[in-house]
């Protein structure tokens, strides 16, 4: 049946409109609001500029940072200054800007509060140069604000400082919450620094821990040896500076689950010496667990604990059953034996940190710490214990 033209012309002209409209409408909710792009935009400077102040106060850093927060306060010009000395300046006039923008942060630096200059402090006097204002902020770690020196100055770090043609109240406010935030940042990258070296410390103590009791009886076992059996002797030894070697090592806070577990096989290798038949050992450990990256020394100790405080005062043989499996969310290491136990008022401080010379061990609760301080406070150790039936230790280890 042959179409009449007519027809199809005037379908034509109703649909072409509607297609028209729809495709304005996807672009519209592609593009969004000027408000939402406005959004956008200002988030996606953020973003940007975040993680080089996260390198701290350095002129590297802020002349990252400041490529992004320039475009986004919409200034001809930004510095960065710190106690001593400009760090950065981004944008126009920097040879006849950049050498005073320091000497104009000081007032800043010193009240801690922002100052907004006008032409007659920050004018060149050149009619084509279009800086002729001035806001400078203070950089202040929110930990410290109100805070005083003792040389009576405020405790900013470095300025903040935006050139313009002119101000307004709007942009005296959107510099100030802008340093607000670039102190956070830096504050931010602080409180990381701090919480590697109290780690690393954290780490150093556990170390210093490796019970002299173990290397004695280790050292005395091997020597039990050298007469009956040399070549058992000279294993031993080799096994213990392993053993020694992968403890002390001064690399990496991070290893994997399966170097970790060598540590431990070395571990038990030595107690099993000691213990002959009496100390039993299970492993069940799921292949695709062995590549998980874990905090160093977290499984060992825990190991050294079941055997040290659960088997040693058993009469009869003691079994230590150590599981690595995933789940859903993580993956979970499991250490239980089926030694003396714990008692409920041991148990209820177990992972509570030592005071020095409290406690005869602090490993677990050095592991509970260091687990949290990586993934989080849910990710510490989980103790299951009674006395008389056994302790169980989890480790969880969220997956990336």
């Amino acid at each position: 049946m042959a179409s009449n033209p007519a027809t199809v012309g005037i379908v034509a002209a109703l649909v072409a409109p509607a297609v028209a409209v729809s495709r304005a409408v996807q672009r519209h909710r592609l593009a969004g609001t000027s408000a939402e792009r406005a959004a956008y935009a200002a988030m996606h400077a953020v973003a940007l500029a975040g993680p080089p102040l996260r390198g701290g106060l350095t002129p590297d850093a802020t002349r990252r940072a400041a490529r992004h927060l320039r475009p986004l306060l919409g200034t001809a010009a930004l510095a960065f200054n710190d106690t001593e000395r400009t760090l950065t300046w981004d944008g126009a006039g920097q040879h006849r800007h950049s050498q005073d923008s320091y000497e104009l942060s000081t007032t800043a630096l010193k009240s801690g509060s922002v100052s907004v200059l006008g032409p007659e402090e920050v004018h060149c006097g050149s009619d084509s140069c279009m800086i002729r204002h001035a806001v400078v902020a203070p950089i202040i770690p929110p930990s410290s604000i109100g805070g005083i020196r003792a040389d009576g100055g405020s405790t900013a770090i470095g300025t903040l400082s935006v050139y313009s043609s002119s101000t307004s109240v709007a942009l005296v406010r959107a510099v100030g919450e802008v340093a607000y935030w670039v102190a956070t940042q830096i504050e931010l990258a602080e409180l990381d620094r701090s919480r590697t070296l109290l780690m690393e410390t954290e780490l150093r103590a556990l170390r210093a821990q490796i019970s002299p009791h173990f290397i004695y009886n280790s050292l005395t076992a091997i020597a039990s040896f050298t007469r009956t059996d040399p070549q058992r002797a000279r294993e031993l030894l080799l096994e213990f500076a392993d053993f020694t070697r992968y403890s002390f090592r001064a690399h990496g806070e991070f290893t994997t689950l399966a170097e970790e577990l060598r540590c431990v096989d070395r571990y038990l290798l030595l107690e099993r010496a000691r213990f002959g038949e009496r100390l039993q050992v299970a492993l069940r450990i799921a292949p695709e667990v062995l590549p998980v990256e874990v905090p160093f020394l977290c499984v060992q100790p825990i190991v050294e604990n079941a055997v040290r405080h659960g088997l040693e005062g058993k009469p009869g043989p003691g079994h230590v059953t150590i599981t690595a499996e995933p789940t859903r969310h993580d993956y979970r290491i499991t250490v239980a034996d089926d030694g003396v136990g714990i008692t409920p008022d041991i148990l209820r401080d177990a992972l509570a940190p030592a005071e020095p010379g409290t406690r005869t061990s602090v490993g677990l609760s050095n592991v509970h710490e260091r687990l949290r301080a990586v993934y989080g406070t849910a990710y510490g150790l989980a103790i299951e214990s009674e006395p008389g039936a056994g302790t169980t230790v989890v480790i969880r280890v969220p997956k990336k």
